[in-house]
Protein backbone atom coordinates (compact mmCIF):
# COMPACT_ATOMS: atom_id res chain seq x y z
CA UNK A 1 0.00 0.00 0.00
CA UNK A 2 1.63 3.33 -0.86
CA UNK A 3 2.47 6.15 1.60
CA UNK A 4 0.28 8.72 0.69
CA UNK A 5 -2.80 5.77 0.75
CA UNK A 6 -1.69 4.87 4.02
CA UNK A 7 -1.70 8.75 5.21
CA UNK A 8 -5.90 8.94 3.63
CA UNK A 9 -6.41 5.89 5.79
CA UNK A 10 -4.76 7.36 9.47
CA UNK A 11 -6.57 10.94 8.41
CA UNK A 12 -9.91 8.93 7.89
CA UNK A 13 -9.46 7.03 11.20
CA UNK A 14 -8.27 10.80 13.54
CA UNK A 15 -11.12 11.45 15.87
CA UNK A 16 -10.65 14.80 15.10
CA UNK A 17 -11.22 14.91 12.08
CA UNK A 18 -14.02 12.83 12.72
CA UNK A 19 -15.53 15.29 15.01
CA UNK A 20 -15.30 18.29 12.53
CA UNK A 21 -16.91 16.12 9.85
CA UNK A 22 -19.73 15.61 12.44
CA UNK A 23 -19.59 19.71 12.67
CA UNK A 24 -20.03 20.21 8.96
CA UNK A 25 -22.96 17.65 8.79
CA UNK A 26 -24.64 20.34 11.31
CA UNK A 27 -23.64 23.04 9.77
CA UNK A 28 -25.32 21.96 6.59
CA UNK A 29 -28.10 21.60 9.17
CA UNK A 30 -28.09 24.70 9.73
CA UNK A 31 -27.77 26.24 6.56
CA UNK A 32 -30.93 23.91 5.05
CA UNK A 33 -33.17 24.98 8.14
CA UNK A 34 -32.10 28.32 6.41
CA UNK A 35 -32.69 27.23 3.26
CA UNK A 36 -36.09 25.77 3.88
CA UNK A 37 -36.73 29.06 5.79
CA UNK A 38 -36.45 31.49 2.88
CA UNK A 39 -38.14 29.50 0.27
CA UNK A 40 -40.62 29.19 2.75
CA UNK A 41 -40.91 33.06 2.82
CA UNK A 42 -40.82 33.28 -0.84
CA UNK A 43 -43.76 30.99 -1.41
CA UNK A 44 -45.38 33.53 0.45
CA UNK A 45 -44.58 36.68 -1.47
CA UNK A 46 -41.43 37.75 0.33
CA UNK A 47 -38.59 38.97 -1.66
CA UNK A 48 -35.19 37.06 -0.80
CA UNK A 49 -32.10 34.83 -2.63
CA UNK A 50 -33.61 31.09 -2.10
CA UNK A 51 -30.25 29.75 -2.43
CA UNK A 52 -27.27 29.09 -0.21
CA UNK A 53 -25.73 31.86 -0.82
CA UNK A 54 -29.20 34.01 0.41
CA UNK A 55 -29.17 31.60 3.40
CA UNK A 56 -25.23 32.53 4.37
CA UNK A 57 -26.34 36.15 4.21
CA UNK A 58 -29.23 36.28 6.12
CA UNK A 59 -26.86 34.26 8.43
CA UNK A 60 -24.28 36.98 8.61
CA UNK A 61 -26.84 39.18 9.58
CA UNK A 62 -28.46 37.26 12.52
CA UNK A 63 -26.21 38.32 16.33
CA UNK A 64 -22.69 37.04 16.56
CA UNK A 65 -23.43 36.00 12.59
CA UNK A 66 -20.27 36.90 11.46
CA UNK A 67 -18.73 34.19 13.83
CA UNK A 68 -21.48 31.62 13.25
CA UNK A 69 -20.57 31.45 9.47
CA UNK A 70 -16.81 31.73 10.14
CA UNK A 71 -17.68 28.29 12.02
CA UNK A 72 -19.84 27.15 9.27
CA UNK A 73 -17.59 28.18 6.54
CA UNK A 74 -14.62 25.85 8.33
CA UNK A 75 -17.00 23.06 9.25
CA UNK A 76 -18.03 22.60 5.47
CA UNK A 77 -14.49 22.46 4.52
CA UNK A 78 -13.75 20.47 6.99
CA UNK A 79 -16.50 17.48 5.76
CA UNK A 80 -15.40 18.33 2.33
CA UNK A 81 -11.55 16.79 3.34
CA UNK A 82 -13.39 13.84 4.91
CA UNK A 83 -14.94 13.15 2.01
CA UNK A 84 -12.31 13.39 -0.08
CA UNK A 85 -10.06 11.63 2.72
CA UNK A 86 -12.51 8.79 1.88
CA UNK A 87 -12.35 8.57 -1.75
CA UNK A 88 -8.94 8.85 -1.52
CA UNK A 89 -8.51 6.00 0.91
CA UNK A 90 -10.71 3.55 -0.76
CA UNK A 91 -8.49 3.85 -3.94
CA UNK A 92 -7.66 0.51 -5.41
CA UNK A 93 -10.12 -1.60 -2.38
CA UNK A 94 -12.91 -3.66 -3.07
CA UNK A 95 -15.70 -1.03 -2.60
CA UNK A 96 -17.30 0.26 -5.92
CA UNK A 97 -16.21 2.96 -8.12
CA UNK A 98 -19.62 4.55 -7.49
CA UNK A 99 -18.88 4.56 -3.79
CA UNK A 100 -15.86 6.47 -4.49
CA UNK A 101 -17.06 9.00 -7.24
CA UNK A 102 -19.97 9.56 -4.56
CA UNK A 103 -17.34 10.54 -1.74
CA UNK A 104 -15.37 12.34 -4.37
CA UNK A 105 -18.55 14.04 -5.41
CA UNK A 106 -19.62 15.26 -2.56
CA UNK A 107 -15.97 16.69 -1.43
CA UNK A 108 -16.32 18.81 -4.17
CA UNK A 109 -19.68 20.21 -3.47
CA UNK A 110 -19.10 20.44 0.35
CA UNK A 111 -15.94 22.64 -0.37
CA UNK A 112 -18.20 24.48 -3.01
CA UNK A 113 -20.36 25.70 0.16
CA UNK A 114 -17.73 26.39 1.95
CA UNK A 115 -16.12 28.49 -0.37
CA UNK A 116 -19.62 30.42 -1.06
CA UNK A 117 -19.81 30.89 2.71
CA UNK A 118 -16.42 32.59 2.88
CA UNK A 119 -16.98 34.62 0.33
CA UNK A 120 -20.25 35.90 1.94
CA UNK A 121 -18.20 36.43 5.38
CA UNK A 122 -15.47 38.75 3.79
CA UNK A 123 -17.91 41.07 2.28
CA UNK A 124 -19.34 39.47 -1.25
CA UNK A 125 -22.80 39.28 -2.61
CA UNK A 126 -22.78 35.94 -4.55
CA UNK A 127 -25.77 36.05 -6.43
CA UNK A 128 -26.31 31.98 -7.05
CA UNK A 129 -28.63 32.28 -10.55
CA UNK A 130 -26.43 35.09 -11.60
CA UNK A 131 -23.43 32.90 -11.46
CA UNK A 132 -25.25 30.45 -12.89
CA UNK A 133 -26.47 32.18 -15.95
CA UNK A 134 -22.72 33.66 -16.09
CA UNK A 135 -21.35 30.04 -16.51
CA UNK A 136 -23.74 28.65 -18.32
CA UNK A 137 -23.48 31.76 -20.77
CA UNK A 138 -19.45 30.94 -20.68
CA UNK A 139 -20.24 27.00 -21.88
CA UNK A 140 -22.33 28.11 -24.56
CA UNK A 141 -20.09 29.85 -26.41
CA UNK A 142 -17.58 27.24 -27.02
CA UNK A 143 -17.68 24.45 -29.41
CA UNK A 144 -20.16 21.80 -27.87
CA UNK A 145 -21.16 24.06 -25.46
CA UNK A 146 -24.68 23.24 -25.89
CA UNK A 147 -23.91 19.78 -25.38
CA UNK A 148 -21.73 20.23 -22.29
CA UNK A 149 -24.58 22.36 -20.61
CA UNK A 150 -26.84 19.66 -21.18
CA UNK A 151 -25.15 16.54 -20.02
CA UNK A 152 -24.17 18.87 -17.07
CA UNK A 153 -28.03 19.54 -16.88
CA UNK A 154 -28.39 15.71 -17.01
CA UNK A 155 -26.30 14.80 -14.49
CA UNK A 156 -27.83 17.26 -11.83
CA UNK A 157 -31.36 15.96 -12.88
CA UNK A 158 -29.86 12.36 -12.12
CA UNK A 159 -28.52 13.94 -8.61
CA UNK A 160 -32.04 15.08 -7.65
CA UNK A 161 -33.47 11.50 -8.98
CA UNK A 162 -31.19 9.64 -6.94
CA UNK A 163 -31.80 12.24 -3.81
CA UNK A 164 -35.40 10.91 -3.85
CA UNK A 165 -34.67 7.50 -4.44
CA UNK A 166 -32.42 7.19 -1.26
CA UNK A 167 -35.53 9.11 0.60
CA UNK A 168 -38.09 6.55 -0.75
CA UNK A 169 -35.89 3.81 -0.08
CA UNK A 170 -34.06 4.97 3.17
CA UNK A 171 -30.90 4.35 1.82
CA UNK A 172 -29.47 6.55 4.12
CA UNK A 173 -30.06 4.37 6.88
CA UNK A 174 -26.84 2.54 6.00
CA UNK A 175 -24.98 5.74 7.31
CA UNK A 176 -26.47 6.03 10.42
CA UNK A 177 -26.79 4.34 13.78
CA UNK A 178 -30.41 5.03 13.67
CA UNK A 179 -31.78 4.80 17.52
CA UNK A 180 -34.62 2.77 18.44
CA UNK A 181 -38.13 3.85 19.17
CA UNK A 182 -39.52 7.23 18.73
CA UNK A 183 -36.23 8.83 17.92
CA UNK A 184 -35.08 6.61 15.50
CA UNK A 185 -39.16 6.74 13.79
CA UNK A 186 -38.31 10.99 13.55
CA UNK A 187 -34.69 10.45 12.12
CA UNK A 188 -35.93 8.63 9.54
CA UNK A 189 -39.46 10.24 8.72
CA UNK A 190 -37.16 13.42 8.18
CA UNK A 191 -34.78 12.02 6.47
CA UNK A 192 -37.13 10.69 3.87
CA UNK A 193 -39.01 13.84 3.33
CA UNK A 194 -35.89 16.12 3.35
CA UNK A 195 -33.97 13.73 0.61
CA UNK A 196 -37.24 13.90 -1.93
CA UNK A 197 -37.41 17.54 -1.33
CA UNK A 198 -33.83 17.84 -2.29
CA UNK A 199 -34.11 15.93 -4.76
CA UNK A 200 -36.87 18.00 -6.55
CA UNK A 201 -34.76 21.24 -6.16
CA UNK A 202 -31.68 19.58 -7.49
CA UNK A 203 -34.03 17.71 -10.12
CA UNK A 204 -35.58 21.25 -11.37
CA UNK A 205 -31.96 22.92 -11.59
CA UNK A 206 -30.99 20.26 -13.55
CA UNK A 207 -34.33 20.84 -15.94
CA UNK A 208 -33.76 24.44 -16.11
CA UNK A 209 -30.12 24.03 -17.07
CA UNK A 210 -31.38 21.08 -20.26
CA UNK A 211 -33.78 23.75 -20.96
CA UNK A 212 -31.19 26.49 -21.48
CA UNK A 213 -28.91 24.14 -23.04
CA UNK A 214 -31.64 23.15 -26.09
CA UNK A 215 -32.25 26.69 -26.88
CA UNK A 216 -28.88 27.78 -26.31
CA UNK A 217 -30.01 30.66 -24.36
CA UNK A 218 -28.20 31.18 -20.81
CA UNK A 219 -30.85 33.32 -19.72
CA UNK A 220 -32.90 29.87 -18.75
CA UNK A 221 -30.48 28.56 -16.63
CA UNK A 222 -30.57 28.98 -13.05
CA UNK A 223 -29.55 28.28 -9.54
CA UNK A 224 -31.94 27.00 -6.68
CA UNK A 225 -33.36 29.99 -6.71
CA UNK A 226 -34.24 29.82 -10.28
CA UNK A 227 -35.84 25.87 -9.63
CA UNK A 228 -38.26 28.18 -6.82
CA UNK A 229 -39.28 30.57 -9.05
CA UNK A 230 -39.90 28.23 -11.69
CA UNK A 231 -41.91 26.13 -9.42
CA UNK A 232 -43.88 29.27 -8.28
CA UNK A 233 -44.85 29.47 -12.05
CA UNK A 234 -46.60 26.55 -12.06
CA UNK A 235 -50.36 25.77 -11.72
CA UNK A 236 -50.06 24.92 -7.94
CA UNK A 237 -47.24 25.94 -7.29
CA UNK A 238 -47.23 27.76 -4.35
CA UNK A 239 -48.48 24.57 -2.77
CA UNK A 240 -45.50 22.69 -4.29
CA UNK A 241 -42.80 25.15 -3.20
CA UNK A 242 -44.11 25.28 0.22
CA UNK A 243 -43.52 21.59 0.23
CA UNK A 244 -39.99 22.01 -1.08
CA UNK A 245 -39.06 24.37 1.26
CA UNK A 246 -40.61 22.65 4.14
CA UNK A 247 -38.74 19.57 2.97
CA UNK A 248 -35.56 21.40 3.33
CA UNK A 249 -36.25 22.55 6.75
CA UNK A 250 -36.74 18.62 7.43
CA UNK A 251 -33.78 17.86 5.36
CA UNK A 252 -31.62 20.34 8.12
CA UNK A 253 -33.13 18.78 10.81
CA UNK A 254 -31.98 15.32 9.77
CA UNK A 255 -28.73 16.91 8.87
CA UNK A 256 -28.24 17.57 12.37
CA UNK A 257 -29.06 14.83 14.15
CA UNK A 258 -26.77 12.99 11.20
CA UNK A 259 -24.25 14.81 13.06
CA UNK A 260 -25.24 13.14 16.45
CA UNK A 261 -25.82 9.03 14.63
CA UNK A 262 -23.46 9.35 11.67
CA UNK A 263 -20.83 6.53 11.18
CA UNK A 264 -18.17 7.69 10.34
Amino acid sequence: MSTPKKTARRLERNPRLRTLAKAGYAATGVVHVMLGGIVLAVAFGADGDADQSGAFQALAASPAGLVALWAVALALLALALWHAVAAFAGAGEKSSWSRRLSEAGQAVAFAALGTIAISVAVGGRSDGDASVKQTSSGVLSIPGGPFILGAVGVGVLVAGIAFGVIGVRRGFRKELSVPVGTMGTLVVTLGVVGYVAKGVSLATVGVLLGVAAVRVDPQEAGGLDGAVRSLLALPAGPVIAIAVGGGLIAYGLFCLFRARYARL
